[in-house]
């Protein structure tokens, strides 16, 4: 067998070892297997909620970003969709990245879509508390039959009710032409049956804007005893609306969101219409 010359190195230019900086480099170009897991990961959980984060004009609500403008220069009129989906827990929630993993190598592990009443345990139910420029106030909901009305006051309606979270959700409609009767608005989520279940969902609302532009805030806080949830507050500030994500939970319901947000109706126990 013959030996192999010793070739000598030339020593880069910082005085290290050019090797080293090559496997050095290598793993931060591409990025680590995990950071490959992790993004496959956010790509099936974009297509699961139907919500292109990486497009432009597509915003997550965050702790860090919570508040942004629905109405503007270029969004002054038409109908403003707010559509609630949800997807429940099969197992109990761990650390990130363990979960994470599970459902890279598990496809049905982690969590799964609801689609009917064989994997259902929430019947979550849309909502919005409303108050407009001439001091009415009142809610949008499917409890009582408050399905409110898209041409007339309060400007605002509900799609029919979903049992289901399925991929269509609940949806809210909000007449943006009259974007001046406004003066607040109060989207939030309860469950029906009076169960606490924001320990074993994860929710997902996106605004949908007349004009393509998508806003969603998604709630994955972990609260296991909170039976309703104050999503977002729109406001009126000088003839044009902005939402500010809240994820705010409450242990009760309609009412004990009324007093924290200072809404002063008065409430009764209700049932939704067959």
């Amino acid at each position: 067998m013959r030996p192999r010359p010793h070739r000598f190195r030339r020593p880069a230019p910082d005085g290290k070892d050019p090797s080293a900086r090559r496997t050095a480099s290598s793993a931060e170009e591409d990025g680590s297997l995990w950071a490959y897991l992790r993004g496959g990961a956010l790509r099936r959980e974009e297509a699961r909620h139907g919500f292109e984060w990486a497009a432009p004009h597509h915003k997550r609500l965050s702790k860090a970003h919570p508040t942004d403008w629905l109405t503007n220069h270029s969004t002054t009129g038409g109908t403003l969709r707010v559509n609630l989906t949800w997807s429940m827990h099969t197992g109990p929630a761990g650390d990130g990245r363990a979960g994470l993993l599970r459902g890279l190598f598990a496809p049905l592990g982690a969590s799964v879509q609801v689609h009917g009443p064989a994997v259902v345990s929430a019947d979550l139910d849309l909502a919005c508390l409303y108050e407009l420029t001439d001091g009415t106030k009142g809610v949008v909901q499917p409890l009582g039959g408050f399905h409110g009305d898209l041409y007339r006051p309060p400007y605002i309606s509900l799609s029919a009710d979903s049992r289901f979270g399925g991929p269509m959700g609940e949806t809210l409609y909000i007449n943006l032409d009259k974007r001046d009767e406004f003066r607040r608005m109060l989207v939030f989520v309860y469950n029906y049956d009076c169960t606490p279940v924001f320990g074993r969902v994860d929710s997902v609302l996106t605004f949908y804007l007349p004009d393509g532009h998508q806003f969603a805030v998604e709630l994955r806080e972990r609260v296991p005893q909170a039976r309703s949830c104050a999503v977002a507050l729109i406001e009126n500030r000088q003839g044009h609306l902005t939402v500010r994500r809240e994820a705010t939970y409450v242990y009760g319901f309609q009412s004990d969101l009324d007093r924290l947000y200072g809404w002063g109706m008065r409430w009764a126990r209700g049932h939704k219409r067959p």
